[in-house]
């Protein structure tokens, strides 16, 4: 109690339950973790003032955590309390309410067993049990197909949607990732965090954390920059930015176990490309312009032991090293940062990957460089390779074929068929037969598309000349953003129309001679430019997969900078961020706009949908803040 006194009770009071510069601990002990709470002593809380004590040896620093913890037991304001409710059929639960005391119209409760209620308020002084009846518990759904079945927001009706509730995620930069919804709580990921929070209300039930760490480059150094968790049985599984795979106990965010994928040293980085697939997580890293080495995982949910690996870049010997012609072998990329796709009749794990390294100058890596820029089919028991696409064979451009793969199963040219859609960086439409990897499908996504004059048969570019980076710099179509990028697709089945946000841009591509690669360094080769001349706008455009062809496009007006994607159900509707900064509804059949909600900040997320206490919400990150929408 000393070192709180000395230390804390300042800005806390004396006993810790709250003062004139800063509010009770008894909530933060309530719904932290032991080693939460150490993390938060540690490193304080700076966007709220809160300083850290990094310099202070680990007994005393757990000394501060004993000391909370004894206060909220002695305290009566903000903490845990102990209830035993009525439900509507008469039995009784008893437990913790979380948060705060149980309000006139809810409560989640944590019994005994440590599962999570949620309820709500009935006659009297009873309570009904209230949970999800749609979940979303990956990035995607398994089929990487942004579709829904649920059909309450039609075209008819769209226009009625409003906001139900918001929940500002506290310390945070700007999010990327897409809520995950399973059995009524919302998980909500930032950096080294996963918040849960009941998805019909948005109250806070618990939060799991871990200090940033230090030394990291890339895009994981960056706040927000982690895009989902995924979920099997009581288990959330989240990746760190420093490549471990850590799970969580879904109803406390208890850490069960921590899995280092790679050493971060070697710059590694994660940004939560994850999917709970059978009994495995499968798993994939960030790095592509710091030189790794790319791989895919698999890993037992029950222990994180390691199943099986594929190297997206073989070493030297290995069947496809000789798509390498040069030192850059050992730095190629091929990183696997985005979530991939499951078929669970054929037991295929399909994967994309993304850019060769260094990017923009393959002076050193002559070849086509396999397997970078590809769509890898890998037998989900073992993880050999089925076969592969490869979309841009030696990568110049940052083109990344780490877009979303969507499985279809439809009748195609008269035959049925089961399809892979992709909306490729480089500005390609590609259709391929899932089970044999064939294309069968090529076609343009956009109207400035330059490098190329088409795809061959093979799958192979035909390329324009004058169509890579130069010394000087080269106008070349699309731009570094590309025409598509890991923002969501969607297909629906009824209409038979693959809905893709598109970008109109070029830029000016630069190369220049690459240092050797360093731990601690970016491994880049040059660099894109925008082009003063060219004025970039994006489109909603709904493709015919059999044609490629565009059935209908809504033009966007704003700066050419959102990453957000689309959203399609079966109630007729495709739900989509336009790049003027709101979330929008249009008839998925005729692109007749039916809804807009204007948000103050570009967009950097995708929509998602589920069903709560029986009825449908729309659910949408923005900045900081999870939004989500319904009917009256």
């Amino acid at each position: 109690m000393a070192a709180f006194r000395t230390r804390c009770a300042g800005c806390h009071g004396t006993d810790g339950n709250g003062g004139e510069h800063a509010p009770t601990v008894y909530r933060a002990v309530a719904v932290n973790t032991d080693d939460q709470l150490l993390a938060i002593v540690r490193d304080g809380i700076p966007a709220k003032g809160m300083p850290g004590f990094k310099s202070l040896p680990e007994p005393e620093l757990k000394s501060l955590v004993d000391a909370m913890k004894a206060m909220a037991r002695r305290g009566r304001r903000g903490q845990p309390v102990r209830v035993s409710v009525t439900l509507t059929d008469g039995s009784k639960l008893d437990g913790f309410s979380l948060g705060s005391a149980a309000t006139a119209r809810e409560m989640q409760l944590r019994t005994d067993d440590q599962k999570v209620h949620l309820l709500r308020k009935a006659d009297g002084d009873r309570y009904r049990r209230v949970t999800s009846q749609a979940d979303w518990t990956s990035m995607h759904p398994m089929d990487g197909n942004r579709y829904s079945p649920l059909t309450q927001i039609t075209p008819a009706n769209a226009g009625n949607l409003h906001l139900k509730w918001v929940y500002a995620v506290p310390n945070s930069g700007r999010l990327q990732g897409t809520p995950q919804v399973y059995d009524g709580v919302m998980y909500v990921t930032d950096t080294n965090r996963v918040i849960a929070l009941d998805a019909g209300s948005g109250a806070r039930i618990w939060e799991y954390s871990r200090p940033f760490t230090e030394g990291l480059i890339g895009n994981a150094r960056s706040r927000g920059n982690n895009r989902s968790v995924t979920i099997a049985g009581d288990r959330v599984f989240m990746q760190t930015d420093h490549a471990h795979l850590v799970a969580l106990n879904r109803h406390t965010g208890q850490m069960l176990w921590d899995t280092e994928m790679a050493d971060f040293r070697k710059n590694y980085n994660a940004t939560g490309s994850l999917m709970a697939v059978e009994d495995l997580v499968v798993a994939g890293t960030a790095g592509g312009e710091e030189g790794v080495r790319g791989f895919l995982a698999a890993y037992d949910q029950k222990t994180g032991k390691e199943v099986w690996r594929f190297w997206t870049i073989p070493a030297k010997g290995e069947p496809g090293s000789e798509t390498w012609d040069g030192i850059d072998i050992d730095f190629g990329g091929g990183p696997t940062w985005l979530t991939g796709s499951y078929d669970p009749e054929a037991k295929i794990v399909y994967w994309p990957t993304g850019n060769a390294g260094p990017d923009f100058n393959g002076d050193n890596r002559k070849g086509d460089n396999l397997y970078t820029c590809s769509i890898l089919a890998l037998d989900i028991r073992t993880g050999k390779l089925k076969w592969h696409f490869q979309a841009t064979p030696h990568d110049e451009w940052d083109w990344d074929a780490v877009q979303p793969l969507v499985l279809v199963d439809t009748t195609w040219k008269g035959q049925p068929r089961k399809l892979l859609l992709q909306a490729n960086r480089n500005g390609f439409l590609y259709v391929l037969d899932r089970l044999s990897g064939k294309m069968l499908l090529a076609s343009p996504l956009v109207k400035k598309l330059t490098w190329a004059k088409g795809i061959a048969a093979d799958g192979r570019p035909i390329m324009n000349p004058n169509s890579v980076p130069t010394p000087e710099g080269q106008l070349i179509c699309p731009a570094v953003e590309g025409a598509a990028n890991f923002f969501s697709t969607s297909w629906n089945p009824a209409t038979k129309l693959f809905y893709v946000n598109t970008l109109e841009r070029c830029a000016v591509y630069t190369k220049r001679v690459t240092p050797a690669w360093e731990a601690g360094k970016a491994y880049m080769g040059g660099g894109g430019r925008r082009d003063p001349n060219d004025k970039p706008q994006k489109f909603l455009r709904a493709f015919d997969i059999e044609t490629g062809k565009v059935v209908w496009e809504i033009p966007q007006f704003g700066p050419g900078d959102t990453w957000t994607g689309t959203l399609t159900t079966a109630g007729g509707i495709v739900i989509y961020g336009d790049d003027a900064g709101a979330l929008g509804a249009a008839d998925a059949k005729t692109g007749k706009k039916l809804w807009s909600f204007p948000f103050t900040e570009n967009l950097h997320t995708s929509p998602m949908t589920y069903q709560f206490d029986n009825k449908q919400h729309v659910g949408m990150i923005v900045g900081s803040v999870v939004y989500s929408f319904g009917l009256p």
